[in-house]
């Protein structure tokens, strides 16, 4: 009897074994995926529509026979200067400053710039934190009109929809200002 049991826990002791290393495989496997697909996303790469564009990548080309004729989007870190297609994001301190109707395989293309003072931007262009409107140009960025950006700072002018960063306040206002859309004094509050 004795026997007996030694050979079951035995038999049961392969048992846990074999299942610790099974489920030590499989996660070994599954972080081994994650790891492959977390290389692959800080690679960027060509993905398929409804892939999520990481973190600091932008969307810098399209093939429209990838992913079996759906379309297929090629996902690039962003950096200054980068074109980038219609509907990638915009990462936070960067800007739109010019626009391609026909880039990226026809369906447009911007170019990205990180913000300084001093710069043209494309109407729907963010505006980064510290940053105001001065000007407008209804011809700018090949037709789309263009705001210009500007750091904020004591006595600028700013156009309608510039942001009035903590620490501003508008007071006076110029009809004619900003390209004939108004403008309105900015001071230290």
């Amino acid at each position: 009897m004795a026997d007996v049991r030694r050979r079951i826990a035995a038999g049961v002791g392969a048992v846990v074994l074999l299942a610790a290393v099974v489920l030590a495989g499989t996660a070994t496997g599954t972080a081994a995926a994650a790891t492959q697909a977390s290389s692959a996303a800080r690679e960027g790469g060509w993905t398929c529509p409804g892939t999520p564009v990481p973190t600091g990548y932008v969307i810098t080309a399209f093939d429209r026979n990838g992913c079996n004729g759906r379309g297929a989007w090629l996902q690039q870190p962003v950096r200054d200067g980068i074109w980038t297609c219609s509907g990638s994001p915009i990462v936070p301190g960067y800007v739109i400053a010019a626009y391609d109707r026909n880039g990226c395989s026809g369906v447009g293309a911007w170019f990205h710039r990180l913000a300084r003072d001093g710069m043209w931007t494309c109407s729907g262009s963010p505006i980064v934190p510290g940053y105001v409107v001065t000007g407008y140009d209804r011809n700018g960025c090949t037709g789309i009109g263009a705001w210009y950006h500007q750091l904020v700072r004591n006595g600028i002018w700013t156009c309608p929809g510039s942001p009035i960063p903590a620490g501003y306040r508008s007071t006076t206002y110029n009809a004619t200002g900003c390209n004939g859309l108004g403008a309105w004094y900015t001071i230290r509050a």
